[in-house]
């Protein structure tokens, strides 16, 4: 901060400012008299002036009057230094708009302490001055701040929720993208999401939940199957205080209210008990419900969707599943089809979960070789996106490569697939393998059998540099070759 320094006393003026400029850290301009400060603060503004009382030729009270009258004197803070017998001069400095006064002998602390109050008072100052000279501008600086802000969490919270990247890689995918978007416009319109565990059910939830102008309200989710019957009114009705023997004393609020004004997620609904069937369907056709012993009627404002990995349909042939129920839930209605249906969506996939792993746990891996390509091509993938990217996942997370190569899917290999690929290759930066087979031959002790036998050979009978080239223990290389 610059401070103009006005005293007559030389060596006390110079003390002073090497205090000021020294362990402050300020800029320190000096004058001798009031007249050479005027001169000074007319040339350039300071924000602080500190000014003995007593002077030859015009005093501090007379420089604190003048100052106050300029421009740039209006905002500054002026300090009066005076002596004990002058406290009534400090206080008549003090209506003529003077900040504040020390007292002679200075103590170093107290100027220290008042100093830092001007900083502080001159930055309240220069707050007032733009808020009051530039606040549509500062509002509306401040509201991209806040949206930037809040685009980034809701970004991170998409991540973290598992939707931060939606591959669309087929056009199947791109309806079910499509249908969230008109399903995610009316709070009342129940949806009923159907597929095969893994293939991402609840990210289509999450979905319909974000394209929603209720996408900063919460979104909540239950599992039928995770809940047992009798417990099911509880969590999504909740209850009131003395309901039960054991309820809480004041009470419990259900999963819907934790929804009002967003969305609530029922996944696996089909393992829903008939009992408490009939209690959902009149909510959702009421949009109203009680707490458990409570008398007062609360209101429904929140979209459900609900999910299931069971056909609704043959449930209720069998009559497990009440018809009217599903009747009901099928306003909305949204079939996510197995990994094994789209298999243009595999090896896109395979790519996008390799380079979010590849990040996160700073991996080199760059791209995926053909043959661990064709391999999964041809591998069924019973538990569909969930088991790609937990596959993937894992690989990266054991090996660092350049590429995800045949030897890395040695999980899919173990569980065997539909169509395996007439070449298995075992490749590392050292040289490689190539193993030509029958189909009809293919079966896991075979390819592990012809690997093996392989790679001793390679290494001319050694092992131990088999092993290490195969990525298995010594022992269990030797295991598998007496067998074979």
């Amino acid at each position: 901060m610059r401070i103009l320094l006005v005293d007559d006393d030389d060596l006390g003026r110079e003390m002073l400012a090497a205090h000021l400029e020294g362990p402050l850290g300020h800029q320190v301009t000096q004058c001798s008299n009031a007249e050479e400060a005027i001169v000074c603060f007319g040339a350039e503004v300071y924000p602080l002036v500190l000014t003995d009382i007593r002077m030859p030729g015009v005093d501090g009270i007379e420089l604190v009057k003048r100052l106050k009258i300029t421009p740039g004197g209006r905002t500054a803070d002026i300090v009066l230094i005076t002596a004990h017998g002058d406290m009534h001069s400090a206080i008549a400095a003090l209506r003529v708009g003077a900040y504040d006064y020390l007292r002679k002998p200075l103590d170093l602390n107290e100027l220290t302490a008042l100093v830092n109050r001007v900083v502080e008072h001159q930055q309240l100052i220069r707050d007032n001055y733009e808020l009051t000279h530039h606040f549509e501008q500062r509002v509306e600086e401040a509201t991209r701040e806040t949206a930037s802000k809040l685009k980034q969490l809701r970004n991170l919270y998409l991540e973290v929720s598992g939707i931060g990247e939606v591959g669309l890689f087929s056009e199947a995918m791109q309806k079910i993208v499509d249908m969230t978007h008109k399903f995610s416009e009316n709070l009342s319109v129940t949806v009923l999401v159907e597929g095969e565990t893994g293939t991402g059910k609840e990210i289509v939830a999450r979905l319909i939940h974000e394209n929603g102008s209720n996408r900063d309200e919460p979104f909540v989710g239950i599992n039928c199957s995770a809940i047992p019957p009798n417990l099911f009114e509880n969590e999504l009705f909740g209850y009131e205080g003395g309901a039960f023997t054991g309820a809480k004393r004041t009470g419990q609020i259900g999963k819907f209210e934790l929804a009002q004004k967003g969305t609530i997620f029922i996944d696996e609904i089909g393992d829903m008990s008939l009992e408490f069937q009939p209690k959902l369907l009149r909510v959702l056709q009421e949009r109203n419900f009680y707490r458990v012993g409570g008398l007062k009627k609360i209101n429904l404002d929140a979209r459900l969707v609900c999910a299931s990995n069971r056909n609704l349909e043959m449930l209720v042939e069998k009559g497990e599943f009440r018809q009217d129920m599903f009747y009901r839930l099928n306003v909305g209605r949204i079939f996510v089809p197995p990994l094994r249906d789209r298999k243009d969506e595999i090896v896109p996939l395979a790519q996008m979960f390799m380079r979010r792993y590849a990040a996160r746990m700073r991996r080199h891996f760059k791209s995926i070789h053909p043959e661990a390509l064709e391999i999964m091509l041809s591998y069924n993938w019973p538990g569909n996106i969930r088991e790609l990217q937990n596959s993937i996942e894992r690989i990266v997370l054991l090996h660092d490569d350049d590429q995800i190569r045949p030897e890395h899917l040695c999980i899919i290999l173990s569980k065997g697939f539909d169509k395996a690929p007439a070449a298995v290759r075992a490749e590392n930066s050292s040289g490689m393998i190539n193993i030509h087979m029958p189909e009809d031959s293919l079966d896991l002790a075979s390819i592990e059998s012809v690997v093996i036998k392989k790679a001793i050979d390679k290494f001319a009978g050694n092992k131990t540099r088999a092993a290490k080239y195969l990525n298995i223990s010594l022992p269990t290389l030797r295991k598998k070759f007496r067998s074979s």
